[in-house]
């Protein structure tokens, strides 16, 4: 029996959010993600939430502890001068961009598939400590 189902593939986004991160950085530019904050899971200050969207300064200079997961995206910001854990589903950002002259890429608000649920056996996005490992 010949199976033609087409294999399943995770999603891009999470990918091309790390390279676009990384291509704005390296050209001395400010990151922002445009975020869904009506997806559940979202976990912003809601008193900077317009229209159901937060943008989100992500420059490393702004924020600290950036973790660009495949599934989760979580770092720890200040607004209006009082620090927030902020946390999200990859699969909330609609768009990453330079501040300074809107170059990114903008993502389909009707390609997202519901976010997975977090992992109860996994650590905590936001109490995981760095490590190094020794590759030979």
């Amino acid at each position: 029996m010949i199976d033609n189902s087409k294999p399943t593939m995770s999603s891009n986004r999470p990918y091309l959010i790390r390279a676009l991160y990384q291509w704005i950085i390296d050209n001395g530019l400010t990151p922002y993600l445009l975020v869904d904050a009506t997806v559940i899971g979202v976990e912003v200050p809601h008193q900077h939430v317009s229209n159901g969207k937060i943008t989100l300064n992500i420059h490393p200079n702004s924020i600290r502890d950036l973790s660009l997961e495949n599934d989760w995206f979580s770092f720890s910001a200040r607004f209006s001068g009082i620090s927030h854990q902020i946390l999200f589903p990859a699969q909330a950002t609609l768009a990453i961009y330079a501040k300074e002259n809107g170059q990114g890429m903008k993502f389909n608000e009707e390609d997202r598939s519901p976010p997975p649920p977090p992992n109860p056996s996994s650590p905590n996005p936001l109490s995981r400590k760095p490590t190094l490992r020794i590759v030979k």
